[in-house]
């Protein structure tokens, strides 16, 4: 039968009955509901007691299934909603105000009833009094200022009886200047002012023409008849009788002032008749002195000059016979400036020379590693103790601030694990460095730390070493632990970053009784790993200690159960390790290891020289900034310095150079012999895990650099180094291979440095550049 007839034949009456049904069945409460429900009402009326009977069942039982049973909700409801219902307070509206008033105002006009329109009576007139203004003074203040001293009187006296005097000068000359203003135009020609250019030929050729004939009549305009105007420099005219063409009233017109002449040219000028096709400007017609008052520089011009050549410095005046020493010495004072701090000046030593003549101790740098909480600074510390390089009474300091923290194990641990972050976490975080010498070799400690998270701090420390100390926890359970975590790896590391000479030191062996066994089982098992790994059994040696008591460190140890051990101290076994070549006759190499400031420099770094040599006042370049700095002074081993060959751990204070350009992991080199800076490369590489191109991050010392792997070029033999295999679609792990990898940014690098690759936390490759 097909779907189509099953729909067909669908009863919809039994589908809606089933339907109802189901809802009636969900709609009931559940017998726990409903026993909830009833315990839950007699809660309530028993909390609100005699109120309870203002309220309904039904609104209790909607109010508990509101808010799941809970008494305390539904009762604070109830009483806010059906017993005790807020008061609503009536709504207050405000009317819009009116526009007319009620109140009735009496009319005014009853007060003009009796007024005339005209001839207003004086006691109707209304009287203005004008309002009393105050005094004018300054602003903040109208009060009488301070009384004035005789002294001061005296110079306002003085200062006002000049000012009167510079009035009245100003006066007189203006007055003067008026006197000689004159633009009468029947003067002598010699008198007048000769005019330039075609201008004055044409009012020449207009004079002679009307003195010789009678110029093109022309329609002059009528001028009302007016007053004699006043003299300029003495009384009235005697006023003669007007003329009167037309009986017609004019307006009298005011005479003329002496200032208006002047400008304007007196009546009897302007009564000449003169041609209307020529304009005469006004300066042509004034006297010589008034043009005269202009010709020279302004006052303000004078000013202006004098302060600018005030401005200019003026060459020093040579000395004159008879000069005083003052004025000698004030002209050799402003001789005086100051220029750039010069440069410090290299004193061109022969620095290898220097380095085999003297007889300095040879300098060696080891890197302790080995699994976290293994006791590798605890170790350190005591050996730092027992060689007097720290005091008992910095210990016991130590231990008094451990103790407060409930960590009074770790005394030893925080003479080299300084920072406040390490100190509360209890284990190492970044390289601590320190320092001893014994008979034979200044060593410098790597302390690195053990955990899988700072495996890149561990790489920069093993990058300077010559040497390591690999340290095992021989209790129970850790060394197996320590072997599966990070001991593996950081043996793989060391042996990739060129350490071939390892002592490993088993610690915490008084825990299980010194015992013999133990040891020779770590000793196995140890030595099976890193022949394995790289290392040739004779550059490997054990020595049991006890980090914590110093058994084994310095001294042997006096505990009868660790007599079986017959052989070197780890101090012995130190001073047996040779240090690596040195690479000398090298282009300068040396890496940043931190960038700090002190107060002999505000730019300080410190690192191991890798290659090369240095000395004060040498020009460096540090990549990859290309930045030129040099070097102010130097510290070898913490003492003052004028050169540093390589193995040499140096304090370098630079100048030239700005802060920015100078970062951790960045390498200084010889300006003459830079490094390069690439951002893709090839390595040659033995893989600890299967390599495929994908991105992972590059460390050589303390660079890191975020790169991918871009091609899997070859195969190649362990022991030939040839190619097996092109274009290997994987490395597998324990496989040399080549491989290309590409950067995000360009960086120092050349062939010959050692490099590690790491993905995901791990390290999967490490190997050399080629």
């Amino acid at each position: 039968m097909s779907r189509h007839q099953d729909i067909r034949n669908l009863d919809y009456q039994d589908v809606l009955d089933d339907y109802e049904g189901y809802s009636e069945e969900e709609d009931e409460l559940s017998s726990k509901d409903r026993a909830l429900m009833t315990q839950g009402t007699a809660d309530v009326q028993a909390a609100l007691g005699v109120e309870a009977s203002k309220v309904t069942k039904a609104q209790i039982e909607e109010a508990l299934w509101h808010y799941y049973y809970d008494v305390d909700k539904s009762v604070a409801y109830l009483v806010s909603k059906f017993i005790s219902p807020p008061q609503k307070t009536a709504k207050v509206v405000e009317l819009p105000p009116t526009t007319t008033s009620n109140t009735h105002r009496p009319s005014c006009s009853h007060f003009f009833q009796d007024m005339p329109w005209g001839n207003i009576p004086r006691d109707r007139e209304t009287v203005f009094i004008p309002p009393q203004l105050p005094r004018g003074g300054l602003l903040g203040g109208s009060g009488p200022g301070p009384k004035m001293s005789k002294l001061q009187m005296l110079a306002a006296a003085r200062k006002k009886k000049a000012e009167e005097k510079s009035l009245q000068e100003k006066v007189g000359n203006t007055q003067a200047k008026l006197t000689e203003l004159s633009i009468q135009q029947d003067r002598p020609a010699k008198e007048n002012i000769p005019l330039a250019g075609g201008f004055g030929k044409r009012l020449k050729t207009s004079e002679t023409t009307s003195e010789g004939r009678s110029p093109i009549a022309t329609t002059e305009p009528k001028r009302p008849e007016q007053h004699q105007p006043v003299s300029k420099d003495g009384p009235e005219d005697t006023v003669q009788p007007p003329t009167e063409v037309e009986k017609i009233p004019e307006a009298p017109i005011a005479k003329p002032s002496a200032f208006a002449q002047t400008l304007f040219g007196s009546d009897s000028a302007s009564s000449k008749p003169q041609h209307q096709e020529l304009f005469t400007p006004p300066h042509a017609s004034f006297s010589e002195s008034f043009l005269d008052a202009f010709s020279k520089p302004s006052p303000d011009d004078l000013v202006l000059a004098a302060q600018a050549k005030a401005g200019k410095k003026t060459p020093a005046a040579q000395k004159k016979k008879g000069a005083s020493s003052t004025n000698a010495v004030t002209n050799d004072v402003k001789a005086l400036k100051i220029e750039e701090t010069p440069l410090p000046k290299s004193r061109n030593l022969n620095v290898l020379s220097e380095f085999e003549r003297s007889k300095k101790k040879k300098t060696a740098s080891f890197v302790v590693v080995g699994h976290v909480d293994a006791g590798k600074s605890t170790m350190m510390g005591r050996l730092l103790l027992e060689l007097n390089v720290v005091d008992q009474r910095t210990v016991d300091k130590l231990r008094q601030e451990a103790e407060k923290i409930g960590k009074s194990s770790f005394a030893l641990a925080w003479v080299l694990d300084q920072r406040t972050e390490e100190r509360v976490r209890g284990v190492t975080i970044d390289i601590a460095t320190n320092r001893f010498e014994t008979d034979t070799t200044a060593f410098t400690i790597l302390d690195a730390p053990g955990h899988r998270d700072f495996i890149p701090n561990m790489i920069a420390g093993a990058s300077q070493a010559d040497f390591a100390i690999l340290v095992i926890d021989a209790s129970t359970g850790a060394f197996e632990s320590g072997l599966k975590g990070q001991t593996k790896e950081h043996s793989l590391l060391i042996r990739s970053m060129g350490v071939s000479r390892i002592i490993v030191a088993i610690n915490k062996l008084d825990t299980v009784g010194w015992s013999q066994e133990r040891f020779d089982e770590i000793k196995h098992q140890v030595s099976g790993f890193l022949s394995g790994t790289g290392f040739q059994l004779k550059n490997v040696a054990f020595v049991p200690v006890s980090g914590l008591n110093g058994d084994n460190l310095v001294h042997k140890s006096s505990d009868p159960a660790a007599s079986w051990y017959t052989g070197a101290t780890l101090v012995e076994e130190l001073e047996a390790s040779e240090p690596s070549a040195r690479a000398l006759a090298k282009p300068l190499r040396m890496t940043i290891a931190d960038v700090f400031r002190t107060p002999q420099s505000p730019l300080t770094i410190f690192g191991r020289i890798d290659s090369g040599s240095l000395q004060m006042g040498d020009p460096l370049l540090v990549q990859p900034s290309g930045e030129k700095a040099y070097i102010k002074s130097l510290l070898v081993d913490e003492e003052p310095a004028d050169w540093a060959v390589a193995g040499h751990s140096v304090v370098v204070h630079l100048s030239n150079i700005d802060a920015i350009h100078v970062r951790v992991g960045d390498i200084v080199c010889d300006p003459n012999k830079p490094i390069q800076c690439v951002d893709t490369f090839k390595l040659k590489v033995l893989a600890f895990d299967f390599l495929i191109p994908m991105p992972l991050d590059v460390h050589r010392g303390r660079l890191h650099a975020p790169g991918k792997i871009e091609s899997l070029d070859a195969l190649l033999d362990k022991v030939t180094g040839g190619v097996t295999k092109k274009k290997p679609r994987c490395v597998k792990a324990g496989s040399v291979a080549r491989i290309t990898v590409k950067l995000g940014s360009k960086v120092p690098l050349e062939a010959g440095m050692r490099i590690v690759l790491r993905s995901g936390g791990d390290t999967v490759a490490a190997g050399l550049l080629e």
